[in-house]
């Protein structure tokens, strides 16, 4: 076991986020997406240690855009499809924050790669 220098976010759709992803291609009947279904695909962030609920806010509200833009590439590449207005309301209604202190590694054969985060890998992820 590894403990990391990172605290961490775990990014959770909520069901107004799945509407949306529904709404990309609608389907008839029991083809539509659950917050289930989607919640299986929820993301966690490294960030920064952060010891205090006022850090780790202006942290989020820093960052809101970046994270709320990953979470929509990951379901529609095409921006065009988003929501026309990306501001802390949307993140609010399409996501669900939750924070940990600790971050731990508990795989001790594999190391920790870093890769750049781009689209490719986005799409590649989905794929699998």
């Amino acid at each position: 076991m590894k403990l990391l220098n990172r605290s961490a976010l775990s990014v959770r759709p909520t069901q107004p986020f799945v509407d949306w992803i529904n709404a990309l291609e609608p389907t008839m009947g029991d083809d539509d997406l659950t917050l289930d279904d989607v919640e299986r695909e929820s993301t966690i962030y490294l960030i920064p240690e952060m010891d205090t609920p006022e850090a780790l806010e202006t942290f989020v509200r820093d960052r809101y855009v970046e994270i709320l833009e990953t979470e929509l590439r990951a379901w529609e590449e095409d921006e065009r499809q988003w929501p026309d207005k990306l501001d802390w309301a949307l993140f609010q209604a399409f996501v669900r924050v939750e924070h940990s202190y600790l971050a731990i590694d508990l795989d001790d054969e594999t190391a920790l790669e870093i890769s750049e985060v781009d689209d490719a890998l986005l799409l590649d992820s989905e794929q699998d």
